[in-house]
């Protein structure tokens, strides 16, 4: 198999529109997948994850950047920052989902459509993991699919927003 590097340079776009320009951002906790009670959360690293979404978005020819980060401020500047510039934002907020209204408020602030994306099916789990602040404010979510649910992000941002 290619490296992604080497898939990013070979990629061409199926059509000849710009490429669409995802942001996929992860927040806390995230970096632990892997050794994280992988019962609940699964054996894949965020780096893995990560590169399986290159190497789709490559293949879709979409430009993906990856920002993780435990701190809300951080997730909340990478909103700020980045949200102009993409298309879409792929967002797993982990546990700031339940708690934090800023980082709804600057979603709703980047004016960029969002998918929240959860690796596991938080409604049938905690009962506070049932309360969401991100969902009244993004195009879509998908849980409980592990993985495959940035994956299936990613293929929705591709034939969706794509640019012009």
């Amino acid at each position: 198999m290619s490296s992604l590097k080497e898939r990013r340079k070979t990629a061409s776009p199926r059509s000849s529109k710009k490429l669409a320009r995802v942001e996929v951002i992860n927040g806390p906790n995230l970096n632990l997948l892997g050794r994280r009670e992988p019962e609940i959360y699964g054996k894949e690293t965020l780096e893995r994850i990560n590169e399986q979404i290159g190497i789709l978005a490559a293949d879709l020819g979409v430009e993906a950047d990856f920002f993780q980060s435990n701190h809300e401020g951080a997730l909340i500047d990478r909103i700020q920052n980045e949200g102009g510039r993409a298309d879409l934002i792929i967002i797993n907020p982990g546990a700031y989902t339940h708690t934090s209204i800023a980082l709804r408020d600057a979603l709703v602030a980047a004016g960029t459509p969002a998918v929240e994306v959860h690796l596991t099916n938080t409604q049938a789990r905690e009962p506070f993991r049932a309360l969401s602040y991100i969902a009244p404010v993004v195009v879509g979510r998908i849980e409980g699919l592990g993985p495959q649910g940035y994956l299936l992000a990613l293929t929705f941002a591709a034939t969706h927003v794509a640019r012009d």
